[in-house]
């Protein structure tokens, strides 16, 4: 789960992390007056997107030289403009695809003088099972050319969580920053404060890109991203409380809705299958047959008829679907629970795009059989590299 930045900054204060004041606003009322609290003469309105490259984003209803998604204003005018420019417009960037965001959430906070910029991000590193700590002297929008042209200039610090953080770690980030006396003192009580919050909230990551050194001497988090642990939520319902579902794919939050692991792709051909692994190799064959998968979608090995149906007509809602492969090996699940899922569904949603199925394991003639007599034009397969052939073929043949 992702959340926007001014939530990320309010939970990194209650760690002690230093972050700028700052006020969210759902309108151009609520940005001047945010702005309003703040004792100026410099503000920043940011957009609030789940995507990163804000600064450099372009927004689709404006002119191409317009200000991006994070501008300096100089006066409380000046972010009354910018609000009414931003809100309610597509924000695209090079996160977001060229389909872009829609601004529905701003951020005004008060302005920093900037002496350095800084980066530093926190990791699940799977390889050796610790948090990995990224730094890097050279912090702010290009960092990602940073990391492609000059790699030598990032810093990884790995923790044991079994002994969690050590004073030395902390002064391998002060090191690698290059800072000494009280700022490095500074980074280091930091990089304690980080890793404690990245811990206790069951972070997936946690990035702060600037990290700035102000002309008064402190370290602030200028701007930060945090994603958490979704296998972990039940630990913190107050965390839950912060999704915001209209930044998501509305398919894959119903999904979710049915404990249902559903990713949509650009694909037209889509996938209804019992298992991870399965799941990627009937979308390799796909497109090894030379079409695309419209989805990734994985019902479990316990799916109910309800959950088989609710899956069904996930994939059918997505217009760019025009044909469905429903890919089963039923080994705790059952072929007849899944036939009669896609039966209740086809039924319901009036299936009008060619279905393919192939069903093998547990109770397979009685799930062929159901799919047999249902009445309904679905297409049976006798093997996973016939059903791929079959629904490319009836997906062309029908274009």
């Amino acid at each position: 789960m992702n959340i926007h930045e001014y939530q990320a900054k309010e939970l990194l204060a209650k760690f002690g992390v230093g972050v700028p004041t700052g006020y969210p606003a759902l309108s151009v009322e609520e940005a001047v007056e945010g702005a309003k609290k703040l004792p100026g003469p410099l503000y920043v309105v940011k957009a609030q997107i789940h995507a990163g490259g804000r600064g450099k984003g372009k927004f689709a209803e404006l002119p191409t030289d317009a200000k991006g998604g994070v501008r300096l204003a100089h006066s409380i005018e000046d972010v009354e403009k910018d609000a009414k420019e931003m809100l309610g417009n597509t924000l695209v960037t090079i996160q977001t695809g060229e389909a872009g965001k829609q601004v529905n959430r701003l951020y005004v906070t008060d302005g920093v003088d900037i002496e350095k910029e800084f980066y530093l991000s926190m990791l699940v590193d799977r390889a050796s099972s610790q948090v990995a700590m990224i730094v890097s002297t050279e912090g702010g929008m290009d960092i990602e050319e940073v990391a492609h042209n000059t790699p030598e200039k990032i810093r990884t610090i790995t923790i044991d969580p079994a002994t969690g953080f050590m004073p030395h770690h902390g002064r391998s980030v002060a090191y690698a920053l290059k800072l000494d006396g009280a700022l490095a003192k500074a980074a280091q009580k930091l990089a304690k404060q980080l890793y404690e919050a990245f811990t206790a909230l069951d972070c997936e990551m946690l990035e702060i890109n600037p990290l700035v050194q102000t002309k008064g001497g402190e370290l602030l988090v200028l701007d930060t991203k945090m994603s958490f642990d979704g296998n972990a939520e039940f630990r913190h319902p107050d965390i839950a409380e912060l999704r915001d579902e209209t930044e998501e794919d509305p398919m894959e939050v119903e999904a979710g809705k049915h404990d249902l692991a559903y990713i949509k792709l650009d694909g037209n051909i889509g996938c209804m299958v019992n298992g991870a692994g399965l799941a990627m190799a009937t979308m390799d064959i796909i497109k090894l047959n030379g079409a695309f998968p419209a989805n990734f979608l994985d019902v479990g090995g316990g799916a109910t008829t309800e959950k088989v149906t609710a899956a069904f007509k996930i994939i059918l809602s997505d217009p760019a679907v025009e044909g469905i492969l429903v890919n089963i090996f039923g080994g705790i699940m059952r072929c007849d629970t899944i036939a009669e899922g896609i039966v209740i569904a086809a039924r319901e949603v009036d299936l009008d795009v060619p279905l393919v199925v192939r069903l093998e394991g547990t109770n397979v003639q009685q799930g062929k059989d159901i799919l047999a007599n249902s009445g309904l034009p679905i297409i049976p397969a006798d093997d996973l590299g016939d059903a791929a052939k079959k629904i490319v073929a009836q997906v062309k043949e029908a274009a």
